[in-house]
């Protein structure tokens, strides 16, 4: 799940991106944005899962941001946060479908708290209109396959599983939309049960196993060719060199530049 904080105080975003355990709230990465047109632009480029947006933003204010995304049809549930506990900022909240409301000032645990709950019903949300797009004909089709494949599974190892993942992976890794699910639908199981199999087996979720993969990937190409980092990025599936940047220095602890000079041989 991807987060995007948006906050005009940027001390306080910054601060909040990165000292909550965003992981244990089931959110995979953080985007910040200091603006309601940042917040925009990032949600043009990034497909965001949850919003957690101050209301009181010069030039534009969270409740307009939120009138936005729900007149662009975007997928985002959202979550109000505001110095002041007004019942009409609420109220006008409840009405554009946010999902919470938080007074600041708040607790870290408070606010993780409230976007887990978030996420969990995005993800039902998420599987529910999977299934119905899908529809009735794919089911019965998916049906019949599991059928063929009933007595196969039936005797696969949690092992045997997990290292089915890992081929998946590396076989997808340069696809920017590899997640979870498509990763589940490759062995035919429920996305939360093969992730809970698979951080049992590899010490890991999926989601942290995939990052992983690119970034050890990406670290070999750096070293080993003289390709330029932003096409690196989007050979590891990332459409978005600076999010790649920072995922890489959360990684290895440096940019991909100090990466290669600190490593490349000359």
């Amino acid at each position: 799940m991807v987060l995007l904080i948006v906050n005009d105080i940027v001390i306080e975003a910054k601060t909040m991106a990165s000292d909550i355990p965003w992981e244990d709230a089931g959110i995979d990465s953080v985007f910040t944005a200091f603006s309601a047109r940042q917040a925009r632009e990032i949600i043009q480029e990034n497909p965001i899962d949850i919003l957690l947006c101050d209301i009181e933003m010069p030039e534009e204010n969270g409740l307009s941001l939120i009138r936005w995304i729900q007149e662009n049809h975007y997928d985002i549930d959202c979550i109000l946060l505001t110095c002041h506990a007004d019942f009409a900022y609420a109220q006008e909240g409840i009405t554009l479908g946010c999902q919470d409301y938080i007074t600041l000032p708040a607790r870290y645990e408070d606010i993780a708290a409230s976007v887990k709950k978030v996420c969990l019903r995005h993800q039902q949300h998420q599987e529910e209109l999977r299934l119905q797009n899908y529809g009735k004909n794919w089911l019965a089709s998916q049906a019949e396959t599991l059928s063929g494949h009933e007595d196969a599974d039936s005797h696969r190892s949690p092992a045997e599983i997990s290292e089915s993942c890992v081929q998946y992976i590396l076989a997808h890794i340069g696809e920017s939309e590899l997640g979870v699910n498509d990763v589940a639908s490759s062995v035919f199981l429920n996305p939360i049960y093969l992730n809970r199999i698979f951080k049992k087996e590899k010490g890991t979720s999926i989601s942290q196993w995939i990052i992983k993969e690119r970034m050890e990937l990406a670290s070999t190409l750096l070293l080993t060719t003289d390709r330029p980092a932003v096409e690196i990025a989007y050979q590891v599936g990332y459409n978005n060199y600076p999010y790649f940047s920072t995922v890489f220095k959360k990684y290895f602890g440096m940019t991909p530049s100090a990466y290669v000079k600190k490593n490349k041989p000359c």
